[in-house]
């Protein structure tokens, strides 16, 4: 999951700037979450990565929930642009995309929740999206107490087979 972060930000680098050094890494990564609004959501979670927050020492945006400076970093994240990948189902980077921050930041959900964003991510990333019928029979059966072998079978026989248009 942050290889497809770092990823996004190797080809904005080498898109925008060329060869950058370390220093220049972070130079930029300021001015990445100065503007996310400008900026894909990978290249800024990304730029978060690369700078510390100041109160709890950590990478910025990833700290423990009630770290002042890492909430409303995690918050501005997703000021971000969106871009759909070509041949991926509409929406998919956005399922994509909350999925991803959720699971690098887990600190404010439950287990359950935490379980079920992790098993769907190879799913997201191969480019499918459930129906809201399909993600909801499978919240369901979470909640009904299913193990996370069961849910995954699920997830993979049922999404696998249909996606929304």
């Amino acid at each position: 999951m942050d290889t497809i972060v770092e990823d996004g930000w190797r080809a904005f680098l080498e898109r925008d700037f060329g060869t950058a050094g370390q220093a220049d890494e972070r130079a930029i990564a300021e001015m990445v979450v100065d503007e996310p609004d400008r900026h894909p959501w990978r290249v800024v979670d990304a730029a978060y990565d690369r700078l510390t927050c100041p109160e709890c020492g950590g990478r910025l945006s990833r700290g423990p929930a009630g770290c002042g400076p890492c909430d409303l970093a995690n918050g501005f994240r997703y000021a971000a642009i969106e871009i759909d990948r070509p041949g991926a189902a509409p929406g998919n980077e956005h399922g994509l995309w909350v999925n991803v921050s959720v699971v690098r930041r887990p600190y404010e959900i439950s287990a359950v929740e935490l379980l079920a964003r992790r098993l769907s991510l190879p799913i997201l990333l191969e480019g499918r999206l459930p129906t809201t019928q399909q993600a909801q029979s499978a919240r369901a059966l979470l909640n009904d107490g299913v193990s996370a072998e069961e849910y995954d079978a699920f997830i993979h026989g049922t999404w696998g087979r249909e996606v929304s248009p």
